[in-house]
């Protein structure tokens, strides 16, 4: 389900997140699903509980997932955390389109930037149909 890179520079708990927000939002995790308690996946992965309780606390506050005291955390309806999802993703290409035209691609080289990286995606290019993923809760 979640594979951890020890190589990836970033923080463990980054990684985890990034994997849920992936699985949460290509549809493997539906709302409503409940998550693996954090004694469970710090088990499974070989971590320290509070790595896995921190990844849950920014999850919950980025509105993936919900908790409810006793019962655990759960999927939330992804309605939410995809237009959170979205808002971060156009900051970012915003940051990426101001370094570009100040460099002196025109935005007419900048659009056919972004189609060739789409065409060349492996994210479309391995699924076979929208919504597909394999055991590892790959879309």
């Amino acid at each position: 389900m979640i594979l951890i890179d020890h190589r990836d520079r970033r923080p463990i708990y980054e990684q985890i997140i990034e994997r849920f927000q992936q699985m949460i939002l290509c549809g493997a995790l539906q709302p409503g699903t409940p998550m693996p308690s954090v004694r469970s996946l710090a088990m499974e992965l070989s971590l320290n509980p509070n790595t896995i309780q921190r990844a849950y606390q920014e999850l919950e506050r980025a509105g993936y997932i919900y908790t409810m005291k006793g019962k655990g955390s759960f999927v939330s309806e992804t309605a939410t955390a995809a237009e959170n999802k979205r808002r971060q993703l156009q900051e970012e290409l915003q940051v990426f389109t101001d370094k570009a035209l100040l460099a002196g691609v025109s935005s007419q080289e900048l659009q056919t930037m972004l189609d060739e990286c789409v065409l060349k995606s492996s994210v479309l290019t391995d699924r076979t149909k929208e919504g597909d993923y394999d055991k590892s809760g790959q879309c």
